[in-house]
């Protein structure tokens, strides 16, 4: 796909994965609906400099645990641009929960944003793209590399991956679907130093990646108009450890 003058819709795109590729999708004269949740200062201050470089840019706040505002995005979506030619599924909750304490709020909460709420995303996202497009989902490493204390946010990644398999068979050839799991893309400010160490030690590139590699990684699958239905690692070898 040819980006110059398309339509994007980032979820989350206010801060960390969603600012870079947002960023990134401007700079290739891709027109953007941003959307963000808590963010709205950082998703302003992206939206003016995106639109500085050139480019038509709206910001809409969402919260993606609730379906009729997802819809209205969608709504606000074709009302202001008539089309959508990229979607990109990012917005996500990251909680711990033991599963000795796991509540079934804990549970449902995660699979709300984490998974359900791609699948809305993309429900919406059919009907606009009537010309073909491209829905890239972002996952996570820890879909596959499971962590003992998040067992919720690990299994709601999983089921984004089928998630992905499942509509890239079921759209194709006109749309496609693609995911990206990170590994560590940026830390988390509670993130020790002994943590940190000790990850790295499992990475074979023995450094963590930054939200620009996920932003690049955006860019070629939207670009290579023959990969559908794959799950790009972006985790410098962490799922191998």
């Amino acid at each position: 796909m040819n980006l110059d003058q398309k339509v994007a819709l980032v979820t989350g795109a206010g801060k960390r994965v969603g600012r870079a590729i947002s960023l990134e999708l401007g700079r290739t004269k891709t027109d953007l609906a941003l959307h963000y949740h808590q963010s709205a200062k950082e998703a302003n201050a992206l939206a003016r400099q995106i639109a500085a470089i050139g480019r038509k840019v709206i910001t809409f706040q969402a919260d993606l645990s609730q379906p009729d505002q997802i819809a209205e995005m969608f709504a606000v979506v074709e009302r202001e641009f008539g089309r959508l030619d990229i979607l990109i599924n990012n917005a996500a909750v990251y909680h711990r929960t033991p599963i000795e304490t796991l509540t079934p709020e804990q549970w449902d909460d995660e699979f709300a944003v984490n998974a359900r709420a791609p699948a809305l995303c993309t429900h919406h996202a059919i009907g606009l793209m009537s010309d073909g497009g491209v829905i890239i989902n972002i996952a996570d490493v820890l879909a596959e590399k499971a962590r003992a204390d998040y067992p919720a946010y690990c299994a709601s990644k999983a089921a984004l991956l089928g998630l992905t398999k499942s509509t890239a068979k079921a759209l194709a050839p006109k749309i496609r679907v693609n995911a990206i799991s990170p590994g560590v893309a940026l830390w988390s400010q509670d993130t020790t130093e002994d943590v940190k160490e000790a990850v790295l030690k499992q990475v074979p590139m023995k450094r963590s990646g930054t939200p620009e590699d996920i932003a690049a990684a955006v860019i070629f699958l939207v670009q290579n108009d023959y990969i559908t239905g794959q799950n790009l690692r972006v985790d410098g070898g962490w799922h191998m450890g």
